[in-house]
């Protein structure tokens, strides 16, 4: 490599993130022994992104952000051996790194697989964080396999996370999938994305009922705040909630008539802790190409921005956090 800086787009302390980004030039990362450095080449837009940049403080360096990334391996560290370079490959980071807003980063082989060869950069980057996600959520909270059976209800079905689980669960599961959307564009995109019933989510008892008389068996949350007694309705005994969302003072009471058990799922634990079995993130990632390149899967990406700066990430995070965006928002070179 012939230089040794890079352009990257820091976070600082600001109100909103649109304010907080600015272009700057800083140096390449080395990679760890079981590192790869990464070109990147596109990124999408996630909340996880406005949580960490919320937390800069006015003396803090800045923060390179972005938790979605694909891109091409440039080196390897001493230890790597499931990547080389010149690999085409997707991950969603570590929340303990610098992120992906950047020209070069460096990541643990581990959580880095080589995305799908039918895919553009742009359509690759749509996915691993909410691929991750969804996965986990399935297969490591619900604990579902191909012959699992019931009721799934996925809350906010038209965003990133529900767009994928819902092709997740069609494809590796036996289960029926709800899922909760309001508007008439939403609502296509639901059962587009493998939706077998579509709810409104302002009238969520109500509409959930009518297609489970009895009740679901699972529940998706990313939007916890309010719904703990509609949860409480429409979740069978014994069932099953996995949140992504952390609202302050959530109260749980109401759930324990049933039974119900609530799981936390955050895709970033395994990289945070490395924990003994991190390279399941390769691992799932692997499958999840292979399922995109069989046409089983497919990308959510929704709307691509051509500006990898400063200005190109405000733009998307501003549609994002906007509320009303349809599957994901990605940034591209």
């Amino acid at each position: 490599m012939t230089t040794s800086t890079m352009t990257a787009i820091g976070a600082f302390a600001a109100d909103s993130i649109e304010d907080s980004l600015r272009d700057i030039v800083v140096d390449i990362p080395d990679p760890r022994p079981r590192d790869v450095l990464v070109r990147v080449m596109a990124v999408s837009v996630n909340p996880a992104d406005w949580k960490v940049q919320a937390g800069i403080t006015a003396d803090s360096e800045p923060v390179i952000l972005g938790y979605d990334a694909a891109g091409v391996v440039e080196a390897v560290g001493s230890d790597v051996g499931t990547l080389d370079v010149g690999d085409e490959v997707w991950y969603a980071g570590d929340l303990n790194r610098p992120g992906s807003y950047a020209q070069f980063q460096t990541v643990d082989e581990r959580i880095v697989s080589p995305k799908p060869s039918s895919l553009s950069f742009a359509e690759a980057a749509a996915l691993p964080l909410t691929t991750i996600t969804a996965w986990e959520s399935l297969f490591d909270r619900f604990g579902l396999t191909r012959e699992s059976t019931g009721d799934l209800l996925v809350v906010g079905a038209a965003g990133g996370v529900g767009s994928i689980m819902m092709q997740l669960a069609k494809a590796l599961t036996g289960l029926r999938v709800i899922g909760t959307a309001s508007r008439d564009e939403s609502r296509g995109w639901a059962h587009n994305m493998g939706a077998d019933a579509v709810v409104d989510h302002r009238r969520l008892r109500e509409e959930t009922l009518q297609v489970a008389p009895d009740g679901v068996d699972l529940l998706f949350s990313p939007h916890s705040a309010g719904n703990i007694d509609d949860y409480a309705a429409i979740v069978k005994p014994f069932g099953h909630i996995t949140a992504i969302d952390e609202p302050a003072g959530l109260d749980l009471v109401g759930l324990k008539a049933k039974s119900i058990a609530w799981h936390w799922e955050l895709m970033f634990t395994r990289p945070m802790f490395e924990t003994p079995d991190m390279i399941e993130q390769q691992r799932l990632l692997a499958a999840t190409a292979e399922l995109v390149d069989n046409g089983t899967l497919r990308t959510t990406v929704t709307k691509t921005i051509e500006d990898f700066s400063a200005a190109g990430l405000r733009e998307a995070n501003r549609e994002v956090k906007a509320g009303r965006a349809i599957g994901k928002i990605v940034v591209t070179r």
